[in-house]
């Protein structure tokens, strides 16, 4: 069986990186299925985290759960605690693939 989910990347995203490469901010994992503190934050199991930020300055991703972090003892037990949950440092583990489509506008 086929499934298809739509999702709306940022036309500068870098590509998705293969699988177990390293993360380099494509963002498509977190705007298909948040992980395990994006469902508490974003109150939800599939769709677009809402800690997900796009940065204009990286050209890339970011989890604003990390990057949002507040300062001292809480921030930093927040960034640990979201580097686990996102699997920071392992590499990619999104068996995804996107496709471009053409212009899906209404003059497309």
């Amino acid at each position: 069986m086929s499934h298809s989910t739509l999702a709306y990347i940022h036309p500068d995203a870098p590509p998705q990186p293969a699988l177990g490469a390293p993360c380099n901010g494509c963002g498509l994992c977190c705007l298909l299925e948040p992980c395990p503190l994006g469902m508490v934050l974003s109150r939800k199991r599939s769709g677009a985290c809402v800690a997900l930020r796009w940065s204009e300055a990286q050209q890339r991703y970011l989890c604003g759960a990390i990057s949002d972090a507040p300062e001292g003892l809480s921030g930093q037990l927040r960034v640990r605690l979201a580097r686990r949950w996102i699997a920071a440092g392992v590499g990619c583990d999104a068996p995804l693939q996107a496709q471009v489509l053409g212009n899906a506008g209404p003059e497309g």
